[in-house]
């Protein structure tokens, strides 16, 4: 009822120089029977935008989409604990809402599809260690020289550990 996925997974300019800190893909999303895909998404936003739906109501086209074109500013908070990642406005979106034990994920069409939450929970961690084992095989992302940008991607990965390890 709920799938998603990431094909092609490359770095913006194809080159694994580890310049890039943002991985792109992609992405096809299936829920319920509608097939949601975004030709070149920043599947590591898409991935830290999944992780927080488990715990947090996700509203479509109120703030990020969940399969972004774009995810080119990380503003982290104050502890490094959380980040806020803004991009262009294209994209595709769907609302997550938390309903008891169950999900509702609303697609733009209107369909909606409910799923245990424990069912989500397992296909978002899928998805996010799809993305993170990427990273892993890539050779080290090159730390920003911009202190801003290094805090940003800094709080990236210290919120998608804790939200991937809750």
């Amino acid at each position: 009822m709920f799938s998603i996925k990431a094909e092609k997974l490359h770095w913006i300019d194809n080159a694994d120089d580890g310049e890039d800190l943002c991985l792109h893909g992609h992405a096809i999303a299936i829920i319920g029977g509608e097939v949601l895909e975004y030709e070149d998404t920043t599947v590591s936003a898409t991935a830290l935008y999944l992780l927080k739906s488990i715990t947090e109501d996700h509203i479509i086209y109120e703030d990020n989409q969940m399969l972004p074109c774009c995810g080119f500013f990380m503003i982290p908070d104050d502890d490094l604990q959380n980040v806020d990642i803004m991009g262009c406005p294209n994209g595709v979106d769907w609302t997550v809402k938390h309903d008891g034990d169950d999900v509702i994920l609303i697609t733009e069409s209107g369909n909606e599809t409910r799923i245990p939450l424990e069912e989500y929970k397992k296909e978002v961690f899928r998805f996010a260690d799809e993305i993170e084992e990427f990273y892993k095989k890539s050779l080290p992302r090159k730390e920003p020289d911009d202190w801003y940008d290094k805090d940003g991607y800094t709080a990236f990965w210290n919120e998608w550990h804790r939200r991937r390890a809750n």
